[in-house]
């Protein structure tokens, strides 16, 4: 990724593109599970068409493997020129309160955190990674701008509360099955999805408002568009099922808007109801 990284962004994408067909045809249980996704939140697809969006997928997560080498160690002027953002006055339109900025898990998500970071501080969560090194760069190069400061999941929400009491605004990431234990079961593309309430149960907790924002990668390597959205009123409204089928019908908007950039080869689906079959 560092040897990569100088190279011009329309040259990473072909990179990134070819890269993700070699995966698609060597990592077979992803390629089931980007597939069984995509028949559960498409079942209007046929089966041609989901292999076409499923090969699409794996390129799109390829091509932002590699891309990630530009955000960790360009010239922070590298990144901001490649950067388009949509709608940020509705950011800074709450700049003096609480904030949760909600990131669907599409796959240019480091994206906005990195050109936010260059703007001022963030906090958010982050995933154990399975090795060592790969763990130890993801960490140095999202901290590389700023102070901004990031807790595994295992830490909880006590140092998430501390961070956004102290005006750092929330990066977080609330869609993936991560088990019911801090979550419920509310229909994602009407199927019953274990998700996180942490954005309704922070909102109250904080005060915090809720702006949504999504990352996308432009074709052929000509950039990447961040859209801010607006503030959300009435949220949270009381309801945690309510506030929370609120988020995911959300995202299932910006899914469909652009459905290859999205994270399908995680398990969405993992955690069952009681007594229902497993679907990978």
């Amino acid at each position: 990724m560092w040897l990569l990284h100088p190279l011009p962004l329309p040259l990473l994408a072909k990179m990134g593109d070819a890269l993700g067909m070699a995966l698609y045809w060597l990592a077979g249980e992803r390629r089931f599970v980007a597939d069984t996704n995509l028949r559960l939140c498409f079942p209007g697809l046929t089966e041609p068409e989901r292999t076409v969006l499923v090969k699409r997928n794996f390129r799109a997560f390829a091509r932002s493997f590699l891309e990630r080498g530009v955000l960790w160690w360009s010239p922070p002027q590298r990144i901001q020129k490649l950067v388009r953002a949509v709608g940020h006055e509705h950011l800074q339109s709450v700049a003096d309160q609480p904030v949760i900025l909600l990131v669907p898990h599409f796959v240019a998500l480091d994206v906005g955190w990195s050109w936010l970071t260059q703007q001022g501080n963030l906090v958010s969560v982050y995933s154990n990674q399975k090795n060592p090194y790969f763990h130890k760069k993801l960490l140095a190069g999202r901290l590389r701008f700023g102070d901004s400061q990031l807790y595994s999941r295992q830490q909880g929400l006590r140092p998430i509360v501390k961070a956004m009491r102290a005006g750092l605004p929330f990066y977080y990431l609330p869609d993936q099955d991560l088990t019911t234990r801090d979550g419920i079961f509310v229909p994602f593309f009407g199927v019953q999805a274990a998700t996180l309430t942490a954005v309704p149960r922070l909102a109250e907790m904080t005060g915090a408002r809720i702006v949504p924002l999504t990352a996308r990668m432009l074709p052929g390597g000509a950039g990447y568009e961040l859209q801010f959205y607006p503030v959300w009123d009435n949220y949270p409204s009381g309801d945690l099922i309510a506030d929370t089928r609120r988020m995911n019908e959300f995202i299932e908007q910006r899914v469909r808007e652009m459905p290859e950039q999205y994270f399908w080869l995680h398990k969405r689906f993992k955690t069952r109801p009681e007594g229902e079959k497993k679907f990978y």
